[in-house]
């Protein structure tokens, strides 16, 4: 079920970022004639409900987390698609990416036969929806409604739908690692310069959306970086505590 609420949030984001509803729509129904069989939400939902969520962005405080990450190697860890290859790097194989295809798709076709792969589909995404064939373990989202098979769980940017993933299924709590919401864009995110103005309102979007599920999960909310509205700020001592408790 679409979190409440979510409607209002879409239009003022297609309202604001030029989208077009019928884009979205299209993308939705293509991804959902590509995937003829989906990954189970059932299973999904056993792996998230009731359990310590780790969510990893590609913000610059990404490399600080890497010690952190690599301890805790048995909590579920759920990224955006940007922090992947970073993260694959250095040793650590998240259980769950979130991806619009911006990211490498050779390395997440390659990983797919292990993690779970949710991909999202939008009007800016139409000519790459193809490359979800080779996919295997794959769930398709969608922003407007749900549209056969392809589910909305709510948010944005990988970043954001990675927290809104974790919260539809349950999590207990949810940790942020590497989103930072500040001036400064990681480099592993590879945003050009031309887009750097646009990445950062996208970024502002995300917080904001990230505030108002702060409102209604039922989750505990905890950051390891500059925190939005409704998650605390903790330090890798205390992840100690809250991660393990």
């Amino acid at each position: 079920m679409m979190i409440t609420g979510w409607n209002s949030k879409y239009r003022k984001i297609i309202q604001e970022f030029g989208y077009k509803i019928q884009d979205d729509r299209k993308a939705a129904v293509m991804l959902n004639s590509i995937l003829h069989r989906q990954f189970s939400a059932q299973k999904l939902k056993k792996t998230i409900q009731g359990k310590p969520i780790f969510v990893v962005g590609s913000g610059p405080s990404l490399k600080s987390a890497l010690p952190a990450l690599k301890k805790h190697k048995d909590v579920i860890k759920i990224c955006a698609d940007t922090a992947l290859s970073f993260l694959v790097k250095n040793g650590i194989k998240p259980h769950i990416i979130i991806t619009d295809l911006d990211g490498d798709a050779d390395l997440i076709k390659k990983i797919s036969k292990t993690s779970v792969i949710i991909v999202h589909a939008h009007g800016d995404n139409i000519t790459k929806l193809e490359t979800v064939r080779d996919f295997k373990n794959c769930i398709g989202t969608t922003q407007t409604e749900k549209i056969g098979k392809i589910e909305n769980f709510g948010g944005f940017t990988d970043g954001d739908r990675c927290v809104f993933l974790a919260n539809h299924f349950g999590a207990s709590r949810i940790f942020l690692f590497g989103m930072d919401f500040g001036p400064k864009i990681g480099v592993h995110s590879k945003t050009k310069k031309s887009e750097r103005k646009i990445k950062l309102k996208k970024l502002e979007y995300a917080e904001m959306l990230l505030e108002w599920l702060a409102k209604k999960t039922r989750s505990e909310l905890y950051t390891l970086s500059k925190p939005p509205k409704g998650f605390k700020r903790i330090n890798y001592k205390e992840l100690e505590i809250y991660a393990s408790s």
